[in-house]
């Protein structure tokens, strides 16, 4: 009896290689007003290096429905069919609105996991998040007020609540989470978008960010529990609908709205990979810089067997990143 192959440590460079095209065909549209001109060269390059990689993939958090997203949607099949079979969940822009204003923030991101260990978040877009670092892993839960996680998260770090840095969406739905959180004499570590970083940030040293709270997107949220699981953080989750119609949808489909989604429940198993390539600036890695010789990207590889976040910088010629041009890159 063969039992499946399980992905191999060598599916972090292939998935760097995924990551960077990404981010070199989205820096051009970087500050340009276009996000949806933006989004579309860096699936179409994130789709075609994919289609390279040795693998039996399956998207499980794409773009869209396969009717909406022409591709990398939901289910489509990527890879050459080869082992091992994984579950892969993308966001070739995390921060469209991000890379379309040329602000600081946007990255390109991609987790995979062995296949069928990664959640499946159905018709539920958004999630209520709760995010730590490996330290305030366990002090933390979803279903406390933000003020007890505050004041348990403190206890667990040695640090008072007033030096806490607290990461949240500026969405005007979180109005009374940032009254509270004020009240509460934390310090708020506002971002516009891309709550990806804002996770992994509560993992990275001196990064200031000691936890991320509030409604984001739930592929993102599965993407970010890919990565810190290698960094040894841990994010729970619960699904939040927009309207009375997805929640419909969400329990005829027989989801749990009460569930509290762990990291694990997320992301199963302990053998996924998560890279993310910086398209403009941030907290931890540079965005893509243009110069004489060529591109150079830097880019974060998590591996959660190994425990293993590895920085590396790239540097692309001119003559060889420019065969891509012609695929949106």
């Amino acid at each position: 009896m063969h039992l499946p192959a399980r992905p191999d440590r060598n599916l972090a460079l292939e998935l760097v290689r995924v990551t960077e095209a990404a981010a070199i065909a989205a820096s051009r549209w970087v500050g340009r007003g276009d996000k949806n001109a933006a989004d579309g060269a860096a699936v179409d390059a994130m789709r075609l290096v994919l289609g390279s990689v040795s693998m039996d993939g399956l998207v499980v958090i794409g773009e869209g429905e396969k009717d909406e997203a022409p591709m990398l949607y939901n289910g489509e099949a990527i890879g050459d069919g080869q082992p091992p079979a994984v579950d892969i969940a993308v966001d070739p822009i995390d921060g469209t609105t991000l890379t379309a204003k040329g602000r600081n923030g946007a990255v390109s991101v991609i987790a995979l996991s062995e296949r069928g260990t990664m959640f499946n978040p159905g018709p539920c877009v958004y999630m209520e998040k709760i995010a730590v670092g490996p330290k305030g892993r366990g002090a933390v839960d979803i279903t406390a007020t933000a003020t007890e996680n505050l004041k348990e998260l403190a206890k667990r770090l040695s640090k008072t609540v007033q030096e806490l840095g607290v990461v949240i969406l500026d969405r005007d739905r979180h109005d009374d989470l940032v009254a509270e959180v004020r009240e509460a004499g934390a310090r708020i570590l506002s971002i516009s978008d891309g709550d990806v970083a804002g996770a992994i940030a509560t993992s990275w040293p001196n990064s200031g960010a000691d936890i991320l709270l509030g409604i984001g997107g739930t592929p993102e949220g599965v993407i970010a529990a890919a990565a810190l699981k290698g960094l040894g953080g841990e994010i729970q989750g619960r699904l939040w609908p927009r309207h009375e119609e997805e929640r419909t949808a969400a329990l005829a489909a027989g989801y749990n709205l009460q569930q509290v989604l762990t990291t694990d429940d997320l992301v199963a198993g302990d053998n996924c990979f998560f890279s993310a390539t910086a398209i403009t600036d941030g907290e931890f890695l540079r965005g893509v810089r243009y110069h004489d010789f060529g591109v150079t990207t830097e880019s974060l590889v998590v591996r959660s067997r190994s425990g293993t976040a590895r920085l590396v910088e790239t540097i692309h010629r001119h003559d060889k990143f420019t065969d891509f041009s012609t695929a949106g890159i």
